[in-house]
């Protein structure tokens, strides 16, 4: 058994709550820009005093409507300036939030807002409320629905108007660290989703020890535009940094304006998932080739990676023929893609899933220093992370100040820390099994620690696959180095319990036509499954995978299905992450076929 521990380096208050950070701002700095949010006519910034009194306006209209300490309140919206202002507002009145994934089904719908006895909702669209119409009659506990689209935020403010302030500052301070702040929901990859109790204290040690951390980050005229999920866990820390230390915060509720709205507000610093690191990268890829300059394009990746790994050598640096390419490229194609992301984006946060040293060293190489970490929603997100003047690309860094980490004699990584959750909701046997007495947390992740405390994540402990000749197989490092090709969309390795390792895989329709119309192809992508050139490419891919596994562990077989994998098909959750159950279920034929010749 291995065990690393990182101390404490900043004082973690044992009074107050997450709303001190907003009421501090607006008496410490009132005309502090805290939020840039999108209008007709470009970006409107919002003061720290502002966000006091709206936040103000709509908690007293959840107090009016009869909203109790402790309740449970529902919140389903694309990420949105009002996601986070009705968050606060929720813990304004003393009551706990409660985010559904904005593309959550009817019956996901139902159970969270049935398994919290959420006393309200707040919705964003018909869309939304239909669903919530269509299960309301088993929810005897909600009492109140409210539409953002409806002017949700207007409706309370109107309905508070006779809430004194001082019975809002008695609901706003009762809070302690001790108390209650959110339920998330767990994304249900292997079962009904369970609701993970976050504590207001979770998020203040997470926060107060992770924005010091990351202080590159979040201070001085710092500033970031969320577009992942605000109902995941890793967008809403950023949320709560940023608002706890004033950092310039904007959000973006469309990917298809992602582009745009990263070049009007020019974030210094962006988090992703790696699926979006990827994209960036393919897309990039694919335009120099359909331009002609794929050659220039992959030289210019290969210099960005080897300056990249100059930097970790011996020396310290390239050698000075890659400098100098590294140099022109910088002319000629790393500006443009700084530029694609405003132009002031210095650092980027990557988590959820694996990176990869490839990409982490690509993105480095080009500017973008990428600083991966690594938690889950029971641990209020970061457990570890990579950070400025301590990064190993490849590893999600060392823990956190105040967190521990052991490996078990089975290779399960546990954690001990302030930011490990107070159990499940209404769980007593899921949080004994996941929770020792002795506040050590089992990950379900299998990974090492190096003798400096980085972390290397290999696999899920569940997800392990065992070979009909006993070879242990972690299927996470083949299927993210398979899934970084261009044309890939996702993959899934299968062969527990037989002779050889095999792979599922799909292709991106949004990367196959330039592909396809490169290489004189016509039809769909259902249609070129067995064409002789695209699994030529998957070959390669699996071929590149294989290279970082033994010969037992090597992918033997593969097929290509004729559909993609997603969150609307249920394959998917909504933080991207594969239901393998799921593909199990529905490919049982495909990988029986593997099987048989």
């Amino acid at each position: 058994m291995r065990e690393f521990s990182t101390p404490l380096t900043i004082e973690i208050p044992t009074t107050g709550n997450l709303t001190d950070d907003v009421v501090t701002s607006a008496h410490e700095a009132p005309d502090a820009v805290v939020f840039s949010r999108p209008g007709e006519s470009g970006w409107a910034d919002v003061t720290a005093a502002q966000f006091l009194s709206e936040v103000s306006a709509v908690a007293k209209g959840l107090v009016a409507s009869g909203i109790e300490p402790g309740d449970r309140v529902a919140l389903i919206s694309k990420t949105r300036y009002e996601w986070t202002l009705l968050d606060y507002a929720i813990w304004f009145a003393g009551a706990v939030t409660v985010p559904i994934y904005e593309t959550s089904a009817a019956d996901q719908v139902a159970w969270i807002l049935q398994d919290s006895r959420a006393k309200a909702v707040v919705a964003e669209t018909p869309a939304h409320l239909a669903r919530i119409a269509e299960v309301r009659a088993g929810l005897d506990d909600l009492n109140h629905v409210w539409s953002i689209a409806d002017n949700a935020v207007t409706v309370l403010g109107r309905l508070g108007q006779d809430v004194a302030d001082d019975e809002l500052e008695k609901r706003r301070s009762a809070a302690t660290p001790l108390d209650l702040a959110t339920l998330i929901y767990t994304s249900g990859t292997t079962g009904r989703p369970k609701g993970c109790m976050l504590t207001h204290g979770n998020f203040m040690f997470e926060l107060g020890v992770a924005t010091d951390e990351l202080d590159d980050l979040f201070g001085g005229d710092s500033s970031t535009l969320l577009f992942l999920p605000l109902a995941h866990v890793f967008a809403r820390i950023i949320q709560v940094g940023a608002v706890k230390r004033r950092t310039r915060l904007g959000h973006s509720a469309d990917i298809k304006n992602l582009v745009e709205d990263l070049q009007e507000f020019r974030p210094t610093f962006i988090l992703a998932v790696p699926r979006v690191f990827e994209k960036v990268f393919n897309t990039a890829s694919q335009k120099a080739t359909a331009d002609g300059k794929g050659s220039i394009f992959a030289r210019a990746a290969e210099t960005a990676i080897a300056h990249s790994r100059g930097l970790d050598s011996a020396k310290g640096k390239a050698s000075l023929a890659v400098r100098a390419q590294h140099a022109l490229f910088d002319r000629l194609v790393y500006g443009k893609l700084r530029d694609a992301l405003g132009g002031n984006c210095v650092y980027a946060v990557s988590g959820g899933a694996p990176l990869g040293d490839r990409l982490g060293h690509f993105y480095r190489g080009i500017g973008l220093n990428v600083l991966e970490g690594y938690g889950l929603t029971e641990t209020t997100g970061a457990l570890t992370v990579n950070v400025p003047g301590a990064t190993k690309i490849g590893t999600v860094g060392r823990p956190i100040p105040g967190t521990s980490v052991r490996v078990a004699d089975d290779g399960e990584l546990l954690f001990r820390g302030g930011q490990v959750f107070a159990g499940y909701w209404d769980n007593e046997e899921a949080t004994a099994e996941a929770l020792e007495r002795d506040g050590w947390f089992h990950t379900g992740d299998v990974g090492e620690v190096d003798d400096e405390g980085f972390v290397r994540i290999t696999g899920r402990k569940k997800e392990i696959l065992v070979t009909a000749g006993g070879k242990n197989v972690a299927p996470a490092p083949l299927e993210d180095r398979i899934r970084a090709h261009l044309l890939v969309s996702q993959c899934m390795v299968v062969g527990d319990r037989q002779p050889f390792i095999g792979a599922l895989v799909t292709i991106d329709p949004e990367s196959f036509p330039a592909w396809a119309e490169a290489h004189g192809k016509t039809g769909t992508i259902a249609q070129h499954v067995d064409d002789p050139d695209l699994r030529a490419e998957v070959e390669a891919a699996v071929e590149d995978a294989n290279k970082s596994v033994s010969k037992a562990e090597s992918i033997r077989k593969f097929v290509i299905l004729p559909g993609d994998w997603t969150e609307e098909g249920g394959q998917l959750t909504p933080s991207l992450k594969l239901k393998r159950n799921v593909v199990l279920r529905e490919c049982k034929d495909e990988i029986a076929a593997l099987y048989l010749s």
